[in-house]
């Protein structure tokens, strides 16, 4: 069907309330009556190297469904139950998505990120008190396998570590090389509580069949952890009725079984796993993954153009970053099969927007979503009007509404008026978003509204804005980094009085992480020598700041907090003036104001630059900006 706005939305509700909607109520349901439609039509491909010629594997919509209820059997075997946890640090392959269902199938899956340390693995591991790991067999250029062994050793819960070799992705005679320079891991045997094995022989030894039965009915399928980078992470869970719904939205709305979606995005977040593999699922689409690393991988940045030909795809799934190093690159390519790019993870700047559309010919259509909600929110209308830097309309059965606290409690704001975005719709586990209870405290208003932590407005056409974040968090290309480690490492610094983290733009991540910080009277110390401690104490590379600014007094409030907002303005005006002066643009940040419908804006003064050469710096950027005498002109 189309999706063109309002209209079309409130349309999908009235045709029936979604409780009487004739939809799977689990996972196995919804993959099976998918591979009962299109059982030779392909369900997923991966590709270990990026070449357009390279060798793939392709399992058809059959294959997957019998692969799934294989991992669901091992696991079983495994002693795996419904609330028991299979975890699996594995980049994207097709083991992975097997691990993926089987594991959703058998019991609770747990997807951790392969690029966290080995502690932040280990302290998942502990809180999902998982019995089952699957990763990597030791491979060349990758330590996941390293990691997770040092891991294991501080997860007493895990019994088994089922390995997965990618040399079998290999041809001749690279495939022949692997075995005489695969890296050793020394110390298995001393894990005297996990049995290593490999993953696909006790696949094989597997029925195809589900040897036990589905139980039908709605439960918690999913564990994603939303954090990792401090202590220990929050784990939001999933159950099979959100996924259904996201999956439900991705085939209502978006995908049909005849298009190819290339989603270089990993199977460790939301946005591939529900947003996308459970769309196919849903709708019969086929779904590529080039590389374990997705966009990461070498090479796949110069041959995607030529991938997207390779596999005739009609949809891309991207993130403001991947898009930003894919516009450095001519399409050098045949993809007249294109029809939309879909983005998400992180707000889009309106520069890059622009630059996309005019070289692919190709709409962007952005949207919004968090792991609290099971993903999927909002979008901009894929047939409709598109407004750049909203992210669009919420979807159908999704509730949105905009809240201020008031001594009286939470009260509903206006049209265009600022408050917290907050969330209800069938995605949302209302009162059990964590698996710890003592974190869903104070999270939901009404028993039903997820409070999501960000600010926004919806407007009078009903599209929804992100203006700012409540919470604190600094979200680097889509990745959360929690700046109270930063802060933390920092404050452990003898000549450090007072920290302040905040993300900075970038117009390639977005934003990355800095700091400012206060010291101690009479102390001296230089903001390099700061940078090098950050990069001993801050255990996550992609946490360690860019840049650190050492204040004579660091804005407080009444109470003697670091004051964000005012960071966050120095910040915005040293990058901004930074990538003028760069490019050669004579014009300067003078102030940054807080809009109540942007948020914080810069104030620019000309200084003889005209508008085009400003918006083509600025533009890259995500925050806006206006001119320094309209707000004159205005006072």
């Amino acid at each position: 069907m189309t999706f063109a706005g309002m209209e079309d939305r409130l349309a999908v509700e009235a045709e029936a309330a979604w409780e009487e909607r004739d939809l799977p109520v689990t996972l196995y349901q919804m993959l099976s009556e998918t591979a009962a439609r299109f059982p030779d039509r392909n369900a997923v491909s991966f590709q270990l190297l990026s070449g357009p010629k390279d060798k793939a594997e392709t399992l058809t919509w059959r294959a997957l469904l019998e692969k799934s209820s294989q991992a669901a059997n091992l696991f079983r075997s495994l002693g795996i139950g419904e609330n028991d946890v299979v975890a699996y640090v594995l980049p994207n392959c097709n083991e992975t998505i097997l691990t993926l269902l089987g594991g959703a199938i058998a019991g609770i899956v747990n997807p951790i990120n392969p690029l966290l340390e080995p502690e932040q693995i280990a302290s998942i591991l502990r809180e999902t008190n998982a019995k089952v790991v699957v990763t990597l067999a030791p491979f060349p250029k990758t330590d996941v396998a390293q990691k997770v062994n040092e891991a294991v050793r501080h997860a007493p819960h895990v019994e088994t570590v089922l390995e997965v070799d990618l040399n079998r992705y290999l041809t001749p005679p690279k495939s022949w090389i692997v075995p005489l320079i695969r890296p050793r891991i020394e110390g298995k045997a001393e894990h005297a509580h996990a049995d290593y094995l490999n993953f696909n022989k006790e696949l094989a030894k597997q029925p195809k069949t589900l040897s036990f039965e589905d139980s039908g009915r709605d439960r918690v399928a999913f564990y994603f952890h939303t954090g990792g980078t401090t202590g220990m992470p929050k784990v939001a869970q999933h159950k099979y009725s959100g996924v259904v719904y996201n999956g439900w939205l991705g085939h209502k709305l978006l995908f049909k079984e005849t298009d190819n979606i290339i989603c270089p995005l990993p199977l460790f977040h939301v946005f591939a796993v529900h947003v996308i593999l459970m769309s196919a699922i849903a709708s019969g689409a086929h779904v590529v993954f080039p590389t374990p690393q997705g966009y990461r991988g070498e090479g796949v940045f110069d041959n995607f153009w030529k991938l997207i030909e390779r596999w005739k795809i009609t949809f891309i799934i991207t993130v403001p970053t991947a898009i930003s190093a894919l516009m450095q690159r001519p399409v050098d390519a045949d993809v007249s099969t294109v029809q939309t790019a879909f983005s998400g993870s992180a707000p889009l700047p309106v520069e890059l927007f622009r630059r996309f559309e005019q070289a692919t010919g190709v709409n962007i259509v952005e949207g919004y979503g968090l792991t609290e909600a099971t993903c999927l929110v909002s979008c901009n209308p894929v047939d409709g009007e598109k407004k750049i830097g909203s992210v669009g309309i919420p979807f159908p059965y999704t509730d949105v509404k905009i809240f201020k606290n008031t001594p009286e409690g939470p009260v509903e704001c206006g049209v265009d008026e600022v408050g917290e975005i907050c969330v209800s719709n069938p995605g949302i586990y209302a009162g059990h978003t964590y698996t710890e209870e003592d974190k869903n405290r104070d999270l939901y208003y009404f028993d039903k509204y997820l409070r999501t932590g960000d600010l926004g407005r919806i407007d009078a056409d009903g599209y929804l804005w992100i203006t700012g974040r409540a919470k604190d968090l600094i979200i680097r290309g889509g990745h959360n980094i929690d700046p109270a480690e930063i802060e933390e490492a920092l404050l452990g610094h003898e000549a450090v009085a007072f920290a302040g983290a905040i993300g900075q733009p970038d117009a390639h991540a977005g934003e990355v992480p800095c700091a400012y910080v206060e010291l101690v009277d009479g102390a001296s110390v230089s903001p390099e020598e700061l940078m090098d401690y950050c990069r001993i104490h801050v255990h996550e590379r992609a946490a360690r700041p860019k840049f650190i600014g050492i204040l004579p007094e660091l804005p407080k409030t009444a109470v003697g907090k670091v004051f964000k907002p005012d960071l966050r303005k120095l910040a915005i005006t040293r990058v901004y003036n930074e990538a003028l002066e760069e490019a050669g643009v004579p014009a300067r940040v003078v102030g940054v104001i807080d809009d109540k419908k942007r948020g914080l804006v810069a104030q620019v003064q000309a200084n003889g630059a005209d508008q085009s050469a400003v918006e083509n710096v600025l533009g890259n950027f995500t925050r806006p900006w206006e001119w320094a005498e309209e707000t004159e002109k205005a006072a």
